[in-house]
């Protein structure tokens, strides 16, 4: 699993005339079956996506379509963890560690 932070290169009114594609493309990696949760940090400097089911490699090639990060108005940090625990209802997105 992956956790995508998102972090404001350029002034929210750069960010925000980016929007409606941005969430285009979230609706396209939600509908793919890659993205399980998404959402502004607070205070609004980026966002948080979290993502499931594909490699290192197809997850960096996700984000840099990103149109936030085809404009530079966001840097993208990567983080791979286990999710060896989850709540009930995300218990499909389970992981052993590796052997």
């Amino acid at each position: 699993m992956f956790v995508l932070e998102l972090t404001y290169t350029a002034p929210v009114e750069r960010v925000d005339a980016l929007l409606d594609a941005h969430v285009a493309w979230l609706d396209e990696q939600y509908a793919a079956g890659v993205f399980i949760a998404s959402g502004r940090k607070n205070p609004r400097d980026g966002g948080i996506i979290l993502a499931a089911g594909v490699d290192r490699a197809e997850v960096e090639k996700i984000a840099a379509a990103d149109p936030f990060s085809v404009e530079g108005v966001c840097a993208y940090r990567i983080t791979e963890f286990y999710a060896t625990r989850t709540a009930e209802d995300l218990s499909a997105y389970r992981e052993r560690l590796p052997a």
